[in-house]
């Protein structure tokens, strides 16, 4: 099954890709391997803003995750990487707006990890990282970066 038909079996829309926000491109493919800006999370057009522990709540911050996530696949479609293509999520990053004592920065970055595994099935399991940070571009309550391995 192609990725698109996937994406339509689970009742995903793709957002439009976000312009960047500041002095760098949102995907640099060199060879097999794309690289991902870090993208933030829009929830039907609106920028998901907050701190996790403060006033975001843990579903929004893992719903935030996931929007972020679709984000990363909405760069590579605007990049002309056909999602197909995709061999390997191979690494996401995670920074998540929190708290000095929220700890669940793990179950925030779940929605973006969980995402690309719906999506990609195995080839969707990756490495990760998932950082507290006290705040991010915009106000952000979560931003996510990834590498990703291409298929020749």
């Amino acid at each position: 099954m192609s990725i698109e038909a996937r994406l339509l079996e689970l009742g995903i829309t793709l957002p439009e890709a976000a312009a960047p926000v500041a002095s760098y491109v949102p995907v640099v493919v060199h060879g097999d391997i794309a690289h991902v800006s870090g993208q933030l999370p829009f929830v039907e057009g609106k920028l998901v803003t907050g701190r996790l522990g403060e006033d975001v709540s843990l579903d929004d911050g893992i719903a935030a995750a996931r929007a972020c996530g679709l984000m990363i696949l909405a760069q590579l479609k605007a990049a002309l990487v056909p999602l197909d293509r995709v061999e390997r999520i191979v690494k996401l990053g995670a920074f998540v707006n929190s708290t000095g004592d929220f700890t669940d920065q793990p179950k925030v970055a779940n929605g973006a990890s969980e995402l690309m595994f719906d999506v990609f099935g195995e080839k969707g399991r990756h490495a990760r990282a998932a950082v507290g940070v006290p705040s991010l571009p915009l106000g952000a309550a979560v931003e996510v970066d990834a590498i990703i391995v291409l298929a020749g």
